[in-house]
């Protein structure tokens, strides 16, 4: 699933095609990926709109139109392509957006788990998904005494509170892993039980981790790439991640895969200790 690095590259390769252009029409294939308002208002009120900004907030790309933010969510596999008009539909194309220059702007999606919202720009903010997300990695909000505060009375794993949206927008579990390996915190540490001065840490290396990975243009993963195959660098930078029996690039180790919460997750029980508690 694309995380923050992933869907800001997406949005920096869609800015170039879209932003100035008109949405002339609209056309919903599979009504499902339609999350608010209905499908007949999503395609009537989308129409005529002009494409502003293509920004990100957390894992959604936001992209905003005249009187309202387009709001996309890729999930699993979703991507972007653009056609001719005309161009016969592929089976897995499931949204058509009619450009006014004559280009047909798809959404593409095997699984069919993306969603999108379209909200009125003065609600959109304070209406879910948006009013649920945590803050974003580079916000200067987002200090050691906040993660500390929002973390201290969980009984859950850290790896598990750090992809939870609501505490910091963004990290995924590829990065996740990451984050713990060079905070040399181990996933299975009960976030009740991490200190302010790791939280300094995560969040140290939370932004050295996603600034990396933005400047790389992602990590390309089986099931991911940006739009029209673009493809990220940041997988030839990966510490622990998808490195299962490989050696530890701190100490030698051997890099081991667990699971937590259902998630593959790659860390060095040599250098991410697992403490008794």
């Amino acid at each position: 699933m694309p995380e923050k690095p992933e869907v800001v590259t997406v949005c920096k390769a869609l800015e170039e095609k879209i932003v100035g252009k008109k949405i002339t029409g609209c056309n919903v294939y599979w009504n499902n990926i339609i999350a608010t308002p209905s499908v007949e208002d999503f395609k009537n009120n989308i129409l005529l709109q002009t494409i502003h900004k293509v920004n990100s907030k957390g894992k959604f790309i936001l992209i905003e139109l005249d009187d309202y933010y387009l709001l996309i969510h890729l999930r699993m596999e979703g991507k972007f392509t653009f056609r001719d008009i005309g161009e016969e539909i592929n089976k897995h194309e499931h949204v058509e957006f009619i450009l006014d220059n004559n280009i047909s702007w798809r959404y593409h999606d095997v699984r069919k788990f993306g969603k999108m919202y379209l909200l009125l720009k003065e609600e959109a903010f304070h209406v879910k998904p948006l009013n649920e997300l945590g803050f974003e990695y580079n916000d200067n909000l987002l200090t050691s005494q906040y993660l500390y505060s929002k973390i201290h009375s969980k009984q859950l794993p850290i790896k598990t509170v750090l992809l939870d949206q609501s505490i910091i927008a963004g990290i995924g579990n590829i990065y996740a892993n990451e984050i713990l390996f060079l905070s040399g915190i181990s996933p299975l540490t009960k976030a009740c039980n991490i200190t302010k001065k790791e939280c300094e840490k995560i969040i140290d290396n939370t932004r050295i981790v996603l600034e990396k990975a933005i400047q790389l243009g992602g990590t390309t993963i089986r099931s991911f790439t940006s739009s029209e195959g673009v493809h990220g660098l940041f997988q030839m930078e990966l510490k622990v991640h998808g490195k299962e029996n490989e050696s530890c690039s701190k100490c030698g180790g051997s890099i081991v895969k667990i699971k937590v919460n259902g998630r593959g997750t790659y860390y060095c029980p040599n250098c991410q200790k697992t403490r008794k508690e």
